[in-house]
């Protein structure tokens, strides 16, 4: 192949339409065709990075191997291609602005006027086309964050209108997601929101060249062509999206629909061979036809927000599917749990899994919800904050220091047993400051951790400020808290299990960013594994 081609993949009518979830669809489908794809979102919000978003406001934040604190959408795209995804991977405006003003106060643009065309514009393109330059991928299919009109969204947009003309026919294609509602009343599915967006697309100087259209009803082919009469495509260029069971579902119904032969098609590309979806779709038959089902608790501090904790409940999803279980994950705020109520509140779980977050609020929540897994022989899982929650009730309830604590929750305990990293405590700015990305650990021989991982040397990616304090590691592991990950370069606990418990383990770093559907983390398959041999 002499030059990458690209796909930008837009939305219209209203957010959340999945946009993320076609292109990641479409991204397996030409990857299962033999052709090396990946994907970017750029966003269109001014943070530099979600990093320091509260869940509530973009839900989890995403990080990658090289430690970029990302959307949330780049984890699907790791999850249903199970290739690494990077920092060039998601760009915000924020970044894109901060690398302008910078190179402005360098003189690199010579005394010219600073002006978002053509100056923001060729930052955009210039990083659109930073994967393809690499090298390494045939196709690089582009997010736009947000919906077509936003003000916001507006930069990218002039971006792409350029950057297809620059690219020359053939080489770049522009797929439009938007809605066809169903309106009850009269009967009957709607058009004129999609024929309005792809008009205000138009406006703006681009031509849609597919049309993928969610809607809750098929659509009939006299729908179809009447799409394609108004909005200037070919009939074949609308696709149908129909709301999924799963959004596994998706890759199986835009094959149907054609989605990745129009696109190559339009790229003047060859169709090559069939997918090779065998092992996709062996994972769907195991996910929908399981032989188990089991109850766990996700107890979290943003638990009204479910896209805070999308990669562990993805990672529940592919867990399950692996143990042929249907998992029921149910939704426990730890601000409402205490001593009192704690039996109450998780009665009927299988299994256990303490969430991560930031600051105080729901801390004893998640403290009480530990120490009765503990003495309930419940299978438990802590993941970062839930791990150092794991030692603070060790070390309360088994080691007999009443006060310990984390110095996150209370700078002045007597006892902080998690206490904040060295070299984090002359740091004064939030924003991508933690340790982040992929960290190695070296697990204890024999220990539960090894035989999970089949291996004594792994790698896994972290996002956190405060640590294991090591000043109380002999105590801990003298009462029976056996530390069985440790970090060889810097001696940082990862992982800590017990010994006389069904399934006890916490670690500090985040398995659930690297969970795919090719790959199930072990952490969560032996977890559900657990789970289910404590049922019966």
């Amino acid at each position: 192949m002499n030059q990458t081609k690209y796909i930008f993949v837009t939305g219209g009518v209203t957010s959340s339409l999945g946009k993320g979830i076609i292109a990641a669809s479409l991204a397996k489908l030409l990857q299962a065709r033999g052709y090396r794809t990946t994907i970017q979102k750029f966003d269109p919000y001014i943070n530099v990075d979600p990093g320091t978003l509260n869940p509530y406001e973009h839900g989890e934040c995403y990080v990658t191997d090289d430690g970029a604190e990302t959307d949330l959408d780049l984890g699907h795209y790791e999850r249903f291609l199970n290739v690494p995804t990077s920092q060039a991977n998601n760009v915000t405006t924020g970044r894109v602005y901060l690398s302008v003003i910078e190179k402005e106060r360098r003189g690199e643009f010579l005394g010219k006027t600073v002006q978002v065309v053509p100056h923001i514009t060729n930052e955009i393109k210039e990083r659109m086309q930073q994967l393809g330059r690499s090298g390494d991928y045939d196709i690089v299919i582009t997010e736009i964050g947000g919906t077509v009109g936003d003000i916001e969204s507006l930069p990218y947009i002039e971006s792409v209108r350029q950057l297809v003309y620059e690219l020359g026919d053939n080489n770049g294609i522009v797929i439009h997601l938007t809605l066809v509602p169903y309106l009850a009343a009269a009967g009957e599915l709607k058009t004129k929101p999609t024929q309005h967006s792809v008009k205000t697309l138009m406006e703006s100087g681009i031509k849609a060249d597919i049309l993928v259209c969610r809607t809750e009803h098929e659509l009939s082919s006299e729908l179809k062509q009447k799409l394609a009469l108004f909005c200037n495509v070919k009939s074949e260029a609308v696709i149908q999206s129909i709301d999924a069971s799963t959004i596994y579902d998706v890759p199986n119904l835009m094959l149907e629909e054609g989605l990745d032969r129009v696109a190559l098609k339009k790229l003047d590309l060859s169709e090559k061979n069939s997918p090779d979806l065998k092992q996709w779709n062996d994972f769907l038959y195991r996910l929908k036809n399981p032989k188990h089902t089991v109850n766990i608790g996700l107890v979290g501090k943003y638990v009204e927000l479910q896209d805070s904790y999308k990669s562990i409940l993805e990672a529940f999803i592919h867990a399950g599917s692996a143990n042929e279980t249907k998992i029921n994950v149910v939704s426990i705020h730890s601000e409402y749990i205490d001593k009192d109520n704690v039996a109450d509140k998780l009665k009927g779980l299988d299994g256990l899994l303490v969430a991560p977050g930031f600051g105080e609020r729901g801390i004893e929540g998640k403290i009480e919800t530990v120490r009765y897994a503990r003495e309930n022989n419940l299978p438990f899982l802590g993941i970062c904050l839930g791990m150092q929650m794991a030692v603070i009730e060790y070390s309360r309830n088994v080691l007999g220091l009443k006060d310990a604590n984390s110095a996150e929750m209370n700078a002045s305990t007597a006892n902080p047993v998690i206490n904040i990293m060295e070299q984090q405590k002359t740091i004064t700015q939030k924003g991508g400051t933690m340790r982040l990305g992929s960290w190695k650990c070296t697990l204890e021989e024999g220990s539960l951790a090894a035989k999970i991982y089949g291996t004594a040397h792994i790698e896994e990616r972290h996002r956190h400020r405060y640590e294991f304090n090591s000043k109380y590691r002999e105590a801990l592991e003298n009462a029976g808290l056996k530390a069985s990950g440790v970090n060889p370069d810097t001696g940082l606990v990862e992982v800590i299990e017990l010994d006389e418990h069904p399934f006890f383990v916490g670690v500090q770093y985040h398995p659930e960013y690297k969970s795919t559907v090719a790959n199930p983390h072990p952490l969560f398959v032996h977890f559900v594994k657990a789970a289910v041999a404590g049922k019966c």
